[in-house]
C-alpha cells in the first residue's frame, strides 16, 4: 500500500497540487485520472521521487519516502517496476535482452538464472517464442507486453504505469488492461496507472483517484463512478456520447433510483 498525505507541490510560484491525500491499495489497480494539466502527472512523479513536494508524506507500506536517505531510496527503487508510455525498449537489444537488462543490473543472479527468469516473465505475458526478435520486428501491443515483462522481472511490490494504452488500438488496449489486472492480483502488487483511457477506467478501475485543478476531488471504483454526484468527474468521464449512453444504460438497469 502507498499512502499520500497532504501533498503540496508548486512550480515557479504556481501551486500544482493542493494538499492532496490518497491511498493506493495493494492487490488492486489504482487509477489516477484527470484532464491534462490537472496535476495527476506531477502526483505520480512525486510518488516515485522524480519531483520533490514542498510538504506532505509519501508512505510505502509505512516507510516515509520523504524521510529516506540515498541508500534507503536506492533499496526502495529495487521494489518498484515502471511501465513507460512509449514502452522505452532498447532497440539494439532483443526481446529477451530487454527483459534481462534489469536482472543483470540489479541482482546477483547467475546468467542462467537471469535468462530463466526473463523467459518466465515473457511466458507470463504470452510472448513465448519471441526471445530473439527485436522491438522493430514486433507490434506495438507486443512491445507493451515486453515492457510489462521487464517491469515485473524484479518481482516488484509496486508497479507504476504511465498511459499504458497510449497508441494502441481498442482491442489491444483491452488485452493490456486485462494483463495488468491479472498480474496485479496474481502477485499482489500495488499498481498505480496514470491514464486518459475511459475504457480502462470503466473496465479495471478498482480504486480511482480523480484529480481536478490540483485537488483530489473524488475517490471510488468503476461501479461507484456511475452514481457520482461530482459534476467535474461526470463531465470528464462521460464526455463521449458513447460513454454517456453506457452510463444511462447502467443507471436505468442497475441504479434506477439514481436516474434523474
Amino acid at each position: 500500500m502507498i499512502e499520500v498525505r497532504n501533498l503540496t507541490k508548486s512550480f515557479d510560484g504556481k501551486t500544482i497540487l493542493h494538499d492532496v491525500s490518497a491511498t493506493f491499495e495493494t492487490g488492486k489497480t489504482n487509477l489516477i485520472i484527470g484532464q491534462s494539466g490537472s496535476g495527476k502527472t506531477v502526483l505520480i512523479k512525486s510518488i516515485v521521487g522524480l519531483v520533490r513536494p514542498e510538504q506532505g508524506n509519501i508512505l510505502y507500506d509505512g516507510r516515509d519516502f520523504m524521510q529516506m536517505d540515498a541508500s534507503q531510496i536506492k533499496n526502495l527503487r529495487k521494489e518498484i517496476g515502471m511501465l513507460f508510455q512509449g514502452s522505452a525498449l532498447f532497440d539494439s537489444e532483443t526481446v529477451l535482452g530487454n527483459v534481462m537488462f534489469p536482472l543483470s543490473m540489479f541482482t546477483t543472479m547467475t546468467p542462467a538464472e537471469i535468462k530463466d527468469r526473463a523467459r518466465f516473465c515473457l511466458e507470463r505475458v504470452n510472448l513465448k517464442g519471441a526471445d530473439d526478435k527485436y522491438p522493430s520486428e514486433i507490434s506495438g501491443g507486443m512491445q507493451k507486453r515486453v515492457a510489462i515483462a521487464r517491469a515485473i522481472a524484479l518481482n516488484p511490490k509496486y508497479l507504476f504505469c504511465d498511459e499504458p494504452n497510449s497508441g494502441l488500438d481498442p482491442r489491444t488496449s483491452i488485452l493490456i488492461d486485462e494483463l495488468l489486472l491479472d498480474i496485479t492480483h496474481e502477485y499482489n502488487i500495488t499498481t498505480i496507472i496514470n491514464t486518459h483511457d475511459m475504457n480502462s477506467v470503466l473496465g479495471i478501475g478498482e480504486n480511482i483517484i480523480f484529480i481536478n485543478k490540483g485537488y483530489r476531488e473524488w475517490v471510488g471504483d468503476k461501479n461507484k463512478i456511475y452514481t457520482s454526484a461530482n459534476k467535474a468527474l461526470e463531465e470528464f468521464v462521460f464526455a463521449n456520447d458513447l460513454f454517456q449512453k453506457v452510463r444511462q444504460y447502467v443507471l436505468q438497469n442497475e441504479h434506477p433510483d439514481a436516474v434523474k
